[in-house]
């Protein structure tokens, strides 16, 4: 077990042959519940763009402030001048907010079982995107305006998970001078509450697949691969999202 940029990552290598694998992780998360009454708004921070940081962060946030997707950038930023009150002054916390409430209104979620991202030029040609489609738009426009942001993967809480058949859920974080990472859900157009669970957090969406390697295969045989996911609470009430 290793740390990379604030995740776990497990290593593994199996020498002896086997017909399968099979990984099973349980996780176990305190999560405050005040009594299934709303959860008391997070301090949201204060600071206006553009975004001032300390010396001693600089490094950080310079490395989340690069785009991935480098000649899409002027792109973005003329679209996010051209969204209704883009180019107002605003609080930063806002800005983010109003940014992924944007693309939430403009993009239509469409679930993709291909592999990768589209980029943010795709996303907004289709006007259609996955929840990692429209997290990785929200990331790259926020780096647009200068904001340091990140791309995060997990799950959901919700019927879906907790009948085991739910997938990863992907959303994005913008880091404040005042309030530390915060996250963002461009497919939902709402801050992050508890009912979202990250497991993997990186400045490149490649960057947080949950499982990764490769096998030697001499049977002929093709790699499948089956996925099950179950959320239990201990507490039926189900606390309300940041707003």
């Amino acid at each position: 077990m290793t740390d990379v940029h604030g995740n776990h990552v497990a290593y593994a290598e199996i020498p002896q042959p086997a017909a399968a694998l099979v990984i099973l992780n349980e996780v176990v998360l305190e999560i405050p519940d005040p009594g299934g009454e709303p959860l008391p708004p997070a301090r949201l921070p204060e600071a206006s763009l553009p975004l001032t940081y300390l010396q001693t962060e600089q490094e950080l946030v310079n490395a989340y402030r690069q785009p991935v997707w480098k000649d899409e950038a002027a792109l973005l930023a003329k679209w996010v001048s051209g969204l209704p009150g883009g180019t107002q002054p605003r609080n930063a916390y806002r800005t983010a907010r109003w940014l992924t409430g944007s693309i939430h209104q403009q993009i239509t979620y469409r679930r993709r079982s291909e592999r990768g991202t589209q980029s943010p030029a795709t996303t907004l040609q289709l006007g259609t995107g996955s929840c990692r489609d429209m997290a990785t738009l929200g990331t790259e426009a926020l780096r647009a305006l200068g904001m340091p942001a990140r791309f995060v993967s997990g799950y959901l809480n919700s019927a879906v998970s907790a009948a085991g058949l739910g997938s990863t859920h992907a959303w994005l974080e913008v880091y404040f001078p005042d309030g530390g990472w915060r996250g963002f859900d461009a497919t939902s157009g709402r801050a992050t509450g508890p009912d979202h669970i990250p497991t993997g957090v990186c400045a490149h969406p490649r960057g947080v697949m949950p499982i990764s390697g490769s096998f030697d295969n001499t049977t002929g045989s093709s790699l499948g691969m089956k996925v099950e996911l179950t959320i239990r609470r201990d507490s039926p009430a189900a606390p309300a999202p940041y707003p």
